[in-house]
């Protein structure tokens, strides 16, 4: 921390040292492309700040806002509103933006995150369809999925775990804030144990 730098400002009355620590955690979290933790966000307020609150408040007076305070990672970031997104294609480019999933890839993702670790033969067997390695490869140049333990399975296969940046784009805290798997099991979307492969739309080309 800079020498000198005041966190407890206890010269300033309650209500102007609230607003001064939430401009203060506002701008380091408006500085920073990455989730900041909580331990970094409390070297600029005092020892008594609630950093949830804090955030609570700020993120009230943002209400209005293109850009909001999420989760992710167990930190906090600042992102624009997902209804703002057709504005910043139309003025930046597609190019410039994390490109959209292909329901193919948005299919493969979400087995991915909620059976992990899991392997590209495993996922064959619930869609029913091949499931090509280019098609996992590209979620792993996107830094969605990365390469698991090898499973027990014939040929001891690589499984497929999600990553933090998937919880980052998908703005998560954790795997834990996903939907509950046993609820899908049971709504018999999701199985590991199916006997009959789901009737889900893998593309055929993307075989090995």
């Amino acid at each position: 921390m800079s020498e000198g730098f005041d966190r407890e400002l206890e010269d300033l009355p309650p209500p102007l040292r609230w607003r001064e620590w939430m401009a203060r955690a506002e701008a380091v979290l408006f500085a920073s492309s990455d989730p900041v933790p909580r331990e970094r966000l409390a070297r600029v307020v005092g020892r008594d700040c609630v950093l949830d609150d804090l955030i609570e408040d700020i993120s009230i007076e943002l209400g209005e806002r293109p850009y909001e305070i999420a989760r992710a990672r167990g930190g906090w970031l600042i992102r624009t509103r997902a209804k703002h997104g057709a504005a910043i294609r139309a003025a930046l480019g597609d190019e410039d933006l994390s490109r959209n999933l292909t329901q193919n890839e948005a299919l493969v993702l979400t087995i991915i995150a909620c059976l992990q670790p899991v392997t590209r033969r495993e996922i064959a067997r619930l869609t029913g369809r091949e499931v090509g390695r280019e098609l996992i490869a590209r979620l792993s140049r996107e830094g969605m999925i990365a390469r698991g333990p090898r499973s027990p399975e014939p040929g001891a296969p690589y499984s497929y775990v999600t990553t933090p940046e998937f919880l980052l784009r998908f703005g998560l805290e954790t795997l834990r804030d996903l939907p509950d798997f046993e609820a899908m099991e049971d709504a018999g979307l999701l199985s590991r144990r199916a006997e009959t492969a789901l009737d889900l739309p893998i593309a055929a080309q993307e075989e090995e």
